[in-house]
This record gives C-alpha cells, sequence and structure tokens, in this order.
C-alpha cells in the first residue's frame, strides 16, 4: 500500500493526471532532447546527397543554399513535431492557424519587416553614416557558398532561406517555448504576469542565441533582446505567429538587399551597395544595424506601428492569456475519474 501510493505520487508529480501528459518542466527536458536528436537526424539526411563533382555555375550554389535551408527545416519538422506529441495541443495552439487574418497579419509583418531596415537606410545616408556605392553587387562570404552566381541569383536563392530560418526560430522560440513557459508559469504568477514572464524570457534567450555570432557586443545582445520581445509581443497580442513570421523574414532578407551585414553575417549579395562610415556604436558597424543605437529609434517605430494594427484588425491592444492556456486535442478528465 505504501509502495501504490509512493508511485502514485511520484507519478503524480511527472504527469498531469487531468490532461494525461507530462508537465511543463518535463515536457521541457524530453522536449530539448528528443526535438535536438530528430533535428539532428533530419539534418544529416542531406549529407548523403552531394553536390555532384566538378560542378559549376548555379550547381553548387544549389546544393549549399538547400544544405543550409534543409538543417533548419530539420530543426522546424523535429521541434514542432516532437511538441506536438508531447504537448498534445492543436497547432492553433503554437500560433498556427493559417486562416484568412493569419495570412493579413502575415502581410503586415512583411511589411514591417521591409520598412524598418529601409528607414534605417534612408536615416542614415541622410546625415551622413552611410552611402550607396552600387547596385547589384557581390562579396565574398563565409555564410554561403555562391560560386561565381550573380547577385540576382543570389538574392533569389536567399528568399527560401530566410523563409524558412526566420519561420523556424520563430515556430521553436516564440510558438513552443514562450507557450510552454506561458502555461508552466501560469499555476505560479497568474496567467497575464505568466505571459508577460515568457515573452521577457524568450527574448532575452533570442538574444543569447545570437550572442555568438560574428562582431556580436553587449549592445547587440540587449537590441535583439529587445527585438525579440517586440516579436514575443506580436504573438501574444495576437494569439498567430503570423506577424512575427512576417517581420523576421522581411527583416533578415532586406537587411541583405541594402548591404546591412544580417546579425553578424554577410550574405555575399546586395540591390543596393552601401558602405557605413559613421560610428560603429550607432550604424553597429560589422554586426550589422542590430549592433547599432539606429536599432532604438526603429524598435519604438515598431511598436508604435504593432499596437496600430493590432488595434485595427482586432479591436483592442490587450496581452491574451489564453496563452497560458492549452488548447489541447484531447478532452481532459478530473482527477478522480
Amino acid at each position: 500500500m505504501v509502495r501504490s501510493d509512493f508511485i502514485m505520487e511520484v507519478r503524480g508529480y511527472l504527469i498531469n493526471p487531468a490532461e494525461r501528459r507530462l508537465r511543463t518542466p518535463w515536457r521541457l527536458i524530453v522536449w530539448v532532447f528528443l526535438a535536438g536528436f530528430v533535428g539532428i537526424v533530419l539534418g544529416a539526411l542531406f549529407g548523403v546527397v552531394p553536390a555532384p563533382e566538378r560542378a559549376t555555375g548555379l550547381t553548387p550554389a544549389l546544393y549549399a543554399i538547400a544544405e543550409q535551408t534543409w538543417g533548419f527545416l530539420a530543426l522546424s519538422v523535429g521541434g514542432l513535431g516532437i511538441g506536438y506529441l508531447l504537448d498534445r495541443r492543436t497547432l492553433a495552439d503554437y500560433g498556427l492557424d493559417p486562416d484568412r487574418q493569419w495570412w493579413r497579419d502575415a502581410g503586415f509583418g512583411l511589411a514591417l519587416g521591409f520598412g524598418l531596415p529601409t528607414l534605417a537606410l534612408a536615416g542614415q545616408v541622410a546625415v551622413g553614416f552611410t552611402t550607396v556605392t552600387g547596385v547589384l553587387s557581390t562579396s565574398p562570404t563565409d555564410s554561403f557558398v555562391f560560386g561565381t552566381t550573380g547577385a540576382l541569383v543570389r538574392l533569389a536563392l536567399l528568399v527560401p532561406f530566410f523563409v524558412v530560418q526566420a519561420s523556424t526560430e520563430e515556430i521553436i522560440v516564440r510558438g513552443y517555448l514562450l507557450t510552454n513557459l506561458a502555461e508552466g508559469l501560469a499555476g505560479t504568477l497568474g496567467k497575464w504576469r505568466a505571459v508577460v514572464a515568457a515573452t521577457a524570457a524568450t527574448g532575452a534567450l533570442f538574444g543569447l542565441l545570437h550572442f555568438a555570432n560574428p562582431s556580436a557586443s553587449l549592445l547587440s545582445t540587449v537590441n535583439i533582446t529587445l527585438y525579440g520581445i517586440l516579436l514575443g509581443a506580436c504573438y501574444v497580442l495576437t494569439g498567430r505567429l503570423a506577424i512575427a513570421c512576417g517581420f523576421h523574414v522581411a527583416w533578415n532578407y532586406t537587411l541583405s538587399l541594402w548591404d546591412f551585414p544580417v546579425s553578424g553575417l554577410d550574405t555575399g549579395a546586395a540591390l543596393l551597395s552601401t558602405e557605413s562610415t559613421g560610428p560603429a556604436v550607432v550604424t553597429g558597424g560589422r554586426f550589422g544595424i542590430e549592433g547599432g543605437l539606429v536599432a532604438l529609434p526603429l524598435l519604438v517605430v515598431g511598436t508604435a506601428a504593432l499596437a496600430w494594427w493590432v488595434h485595427r484588425e482586432y479591436g483592442e491592444v490587450e496581452i491574451l492569456e489564453a496563452i497560458a492556456t492549452p488548447d489541447l486535442r484531447i478532452r481532459t478528465r478530473s482527477i478522480d475519474s
């Protein structure tokens, strides 16, 4: 009898009996190991399809960009797939419900992600911190293997890469981690505070994940943390990942268009070739505008634009407590049943 009570106590500590799934901390631990394993396995599968020997022209570039894109896609499939099984949530509970409003939000996110770096370019050109030196330029890069391809081809190849890369980061950091952290903290902090705390925590994680990038600094980490919080706000104010995905994709791609480094990485192609000679603390130097003070006024503009859109489309700007309430694919039952 004592042994049976002990087993039931341990089981209750690990499993939520009403929801018939692991409790949040254990789900996250299991998810990290399983999702990482599945992602690595899926990512490695592309390695068995090497580029043809002596390939020239576009072929090596296609294989190189496909390999990098597949790596992020594998991470997304592994992370979301394992989470879907562990959490027993609906896909909509991760912000992935592609209804009409979802696509409207995605369009706004794309516009915002294009507009803010363009505003930075215009501002820095106006004050003489950046000079436009050419059109459709290429440059050597360690980030991508483009071979002898031209600027237009490289820019075209970067589209699917940034769509997959940025969307993967949003699905994992905002869709999965933020949602689970909010749910796990709700019992202690209450739902509203839990969503706020989860948004701040995943924003800080987002900043730290970019600290290892080339030319990263304390300022770039703080800036990216703040932008991570903004991306989290896109999610917790709408219940959809659409704005965050659209914004993130367009932001990264537009930085490349205007020849700004993307979080310290040179993509090797630009629509406009530019040279930034202003103070690095302002322009971000080799890290790009995310590493400079110029990122802060853009953050203010982006926050104001987000608030305007949410008020326009949703009627009011409020943090959704529903983020901390799981929408499960199974019916919950009472503990006594």
